[in-house]
């Protein structure tokens, strides 16, 4: 069974296609600059190969379609006919309340997911893109619909209100959703499952940090926290994005800058964060080159960055009355033992002991780097977002 997973941004569209018999990723890519010069489409070949190909893709539809030809080129592909494709499984970034699992798309659900624009903008109109796209040229091939918001639906209401009038709650929904529930999901169940325990009845933090960053507590394997919010630019500092400010801060600078409500969000999502502190770059990489110059801002961007990352792990401690499993996931929490390291010193007293040497050289990869003598079981796994959403298609599939 093949399942092609989607994962359409504003100027960019992700895919992998799956054999899910045997889990291989049998092609993969991605095309960059949508509707602008210089347009692309990257894959990945099984030998690890990457090849460009460059076009002008001026919408998602367009850019679906060289996916799909690519998928059936001589050259590059893996299918004789699309009808191979079983079925097409998308990322969907806001849910809403009105979805708490995965969903068979059709016309009800594209019309919950019109009414979900609101809440994310910048994401759903490209996502529905996607699915639009799929609907006219695959029209018989069922597609499922994937949320980042999903898996954090089973937060209490304590843990998601806002301290502001109930009534903008009932009126606009607003409220914390959480996102990247995709990965925090899939890390930590594969966790136990590399750990060898079992899922329910582990208090586990999942720190999904890398450009974007998230964390969330665990219970029984459900999101009972989580720091992103109504938007994914509440909680940790990110590369550009602020993270929790204080409120009144943000009516200061509009207010001293002359800023409407579009150009204090560009502010706090586009030039805020590692980018904003440091006045480099959003790339930690970059950042770690800067500090290894001197460079004061530099250190200061990356000391916050991992700062905030701490105190969230130790309010999600309490929270959780203890934790049993702490994991890294991400572009920075695979790659970065500098902020691994931050992250567990001086947390004796919770129960982590972190494997210092074993930690410094280890990156991108399943492995366990906490003492033997830890309470606290520290693991580094890489997420895979795109298989789960493959493996939410076929589950859902086979109940319909």
């Amino acid at each position: 069974m093949k399942i092609l997973v989607l994962n359409c941004g504003s100027s960019s569209i992700k895919y992998k296609l799956f054999e899910m018999e045997s889990k291989e990723i049998v092609a993969q890519g991605g095309i960059e600059k949508i509707g602008m010069k210089g347009s692309f489409l990257k894959l990945t070949l099984p030998d690890g190969q990457k090849v460009m190909l460059e076009g002008e893709i001026l919408e998602h539809r367009a850019g679906i379609e060289y996916i799909l030809g690519v998928l059936l080129s001589e050259k590059y592909g893996c299918i004789k006919s699309l009808d191979e494709i079983e079925a097409v499984g998308h990322r969907v970034v806001h849910g809403g309340e009105r979805f708490n699992s995965s969903v068979l798309i059709t016309d009800e659900v594209i019309e919950m997911l019109n009414e979900c624009i609101e809440l994310a903008p910048l994401h759903n109109p490209p996502n529905l893109k996607g699915i639009y796209a799929i609907q006219e040229l695959m029209p018989n091939t069922p597609q499922v619909g994937v949320f980042d918001t999903a898996f954090h639906q089973t937060m209490p209401d304590y843990a998601y209100m806002y301290g502001i009038p109930y009534s903008l709650y009932e009126k606009y929904g607003i409220r914390r959703y959480g996102f990247h529930g995709t990965s925090h999901r899939y890390v930590s169940k594969r966790a136990c499952e590399f750990l060898g325990v079992p899922y329910q009845g582990q208090r586990i933090i999942t720190a999904h940090i890398g450009n974007g960053g998230s964390v969330t507590a665990i219970r029984n394997g459900q999101s009972i926290d989580t720091s992103m919010g109504m938007t994914p630019v509440e909680g940790l500092i990110m590369g550009t994005r602020s993270g929790d400010v204080d409120p009144g801060v943000i009516s200061y600078i509009m207010e001293k800058e002359h800023m409407g409500t579009k150009g204090i969000s560009t502010l706090l999502n586009k030039f805020s964060g590692v980018l904003g502190i440091s006045g480099i770059s959003s790339d930690m990489r970059e950042i770690q080159a800067g500090i290894e110059k001197g460079d004061k801002r530099a250190e200061l961007a990356m000391n916050t960055y991992n700062y905030r990352i701490k105190k969230y792990v130790g309010s999600y401690a309490a929270i959780l009355g203890g934790v049993d499993i702490l994991v890294f996931t991400g572009g920075v929490g695979e790659n970065q033992a500098v902020t691994r390291s931050y992250v567990c010193k001086d947390m004796e007293f919770m129960g982590i002991e972190l494997d210092e040497e074993l930690n410094n050289s280890v990156r991108a990869k399943e492995v366990l780097i906490s003492k033997p003598t830890s309470k606290v079981k520290v693991v580094i796994i890489p997420t895979d977002e795109e298989l789960t959403i493959a493996r939410d298609t076929v589950e859902i599939l086979s109940n319909h």
